[in-house]
């Protein structure tokens, strides 16, 4: 198990490129072997420019990323993030590991050490979760609470060089703690004289604490129609980091949910948890909601590892939709006549990061001509871009309820500049909402910070956050067909 090449990327949009590659590492020795391994299927790692090309790319991150390409967004294609398929010089470089934190991309590739030809499964190749842990470690050296500018940053990168020699020598894994290395004097010093899980790579030494995070995605689709059902769903995810000295320190985290709060549902669990209630493992959204389902706590036992991790994953069926809009959209003669309506649920929480209504014009030439009226808020115009921008801000009015109506005109279709999509012809065409509130979740799911039990030397520090966050919640013209998510039940 090894990696062949390491990279850091910085998204940087608007610049010519999209990014720069701010660190990268090679390892000849573990690219011999890699040569071996693939035999014919083997495919060199690229030099950073075209890797950096090739990897914006595949994340949609660069440029053009919003023109549809058959090999990357086609249905046929199935999406294995955070594992990937670079095109580089005619050829697949595969598995490449990369994501998205803090504007920064992390990137490795590690060794399959078989042919390629058949590809493997991801779950067969060893490297990949050698690869994740040493990008979460790198990430969590780069990014810690004692980071205060990016000075700090630029201090850390130039130090990453030296570290990696005694974390990952020659491309073989030792300790994804950076600090360790950092605060170290010679190798020898981050052998750990104790007995050490196979699965846990060194140890941390610190002030203890723990950190947990909420983090829920609604989804939604919204029709307006009799004979097409609203739909929407919201998708959770806890993230801990637990700083606590120790070989195997035990932590138990439990989440709670109000008296009138959406019972969790499909929950999975990292595999350090311990144990589970049964009670937790049965709730599925597949079964018929009753009174008598399973509302917490949810109690979860577990032995960290050292970077940050997502504790469980979970669904909620939750009554309404945060937001709920309609959207109308009619051709009169050359013009286009467009009314939005929004309101916001009475118990949702008013006060927003931010809130925004996107409203773009698909298929059509740069917007010439533009008369509207807001009932609140402001609209931003981007003609060449064929899209209306609705900054709604940071609260709804006290009635809740807001409006947008107006009339467009359009010039002529330009080659290759004004905006494409294959679902939005003619009238079809939707509103795409964007928004996020701080210290809030849909399901009032919530982690009691004065419950947490830990079982290590040291009281540590426990902070806990919660936010709501959209994702793919479109509002679509009542006036014209949609792609619908499934047929409504109406007999």
């Amino acid at each position: 198990m090894a990696l062949r090449a390491v990279w850091l990327v910085r998204h940087e949009p608007g610049t010519p490129l999209g990014g720069t590659v701010r660190f990268s590492r090679r390892y000849p020795t573990v690219e011999k072997r890699a040569k071996i391994f693939n035999g014919v299927s083997y495919v060199p790692v690229p030099e950073d420019g075209p890797f950096l090309k090739a990897l914006l790319f595949q994340l949609r991150l660069s440029g053009d990323d919003k023109d549809f390409v058959e090999r990357r967004d086609s249905c046929s294609h199935t999406n294995k993030s955070p594992v990937y398929g670079l095109s580089v010089g005619g050829e697949e470089l595969w598995p490449v590991i990369a994501f998205l934190r803090n504007d920064m991309i992390y990137a490795s590739v590690p060794l399959v050490e078989q042919a390629l030809s058949p590809r493997p499964s991801v779950v067969s190749v060893s490297g990949v979760s050698q690869g994740l842990e040493l990008l979460f470690g790198i990430q969590d050296f780069l990014y810690s609470s004692s980071q205060k500018s990016d000075t700090d940053l630029n201090t850390k990168l130039s130090q990453l060089p030296d570290l990696l020699l005694q974390a990952c020598p020659l491309g073989t894994l030792l300790d994804t703690n950076l600090q360790n290395s950092l605060n170290s004097t010679n190798f020898s010093s981050v052998t750990q004289p104790h007995k050490q899980p196979a699965w846990k790579v060194g140890a941390y030494k610190g002030k203890p604490q723990i950190s947990i995070s909420i983090t829920e995605k609604v989804q939604c689709m919204q029709y307006g129609k009799q004979d097409a059902a609203d739909t929407w769903q919201v998708v959770g995810t806890v993230t801990c980091k637990c700083d606590l000295e120790g070989i195997m320190p035990n932590v138990t985290i439990s989440l709670n949910l109000p008296t009138n709060g959406s019972p969790l549902q499909d929950i999975i669990v990292h595999p350090c948890v311990t144990s589970l209630d049964s009670a937790i493992l049965t709730a599925s959204s597949i079964d018929t909601m009753d009174d008598s389902a399973f509302s917490g706590p949810y109690k979860f036992p577990f032995s960290p590892p050292l970077e940050s991790f997502s504790l469980c994953h979970y669904t909620s069926p939750v009554p309404v939709p945060p937001i709920l809009g309609s959207y109308h959209m009619k051709e009169e003669e050359v013009q286009l006549k467009i009314t939005v309506n929004l309101k916001l649920h009475e118990s949702v929480k008013n006060n927003f990061e931010i809130c925004e209504a996107h409203i773009p014009f698909y298929n059509r030439g740069p917007i010439t001509h533009l008369e509207y009226k807001v009932s609140f808020g402001q609209l931003e115009v981007y003609r060449e871009k064929s899209l209306l921008v609705w900054i709604i801000g940071q609260k709804f009015p006290k009635s809740m309820e807001i409006s947008l109506s107006g009339t467009l005109t359009f010039g002529a279709k330009g080659h290759n500049k004004q905006p494409f999509d294959h679902i939005c012809i003619g009238n079809t065409a939707y509103v795409k909402l964007h928004f996020r509130i701080s210290d809030y979740t849909l399901t009032g799911c919530y982690a009691d910070q004065h419950s947490v039990q830990v079982f290590a030397s040291g009281k540590p520090k426990i902070s806990a956050y919660r936010k709501l966050i959209s994702s793919d919640y479109y509002i679509w013209n009542s006036e014209a067909p949609a792609p619908v998510t499934y047929a409504s039940l109406l007999p």
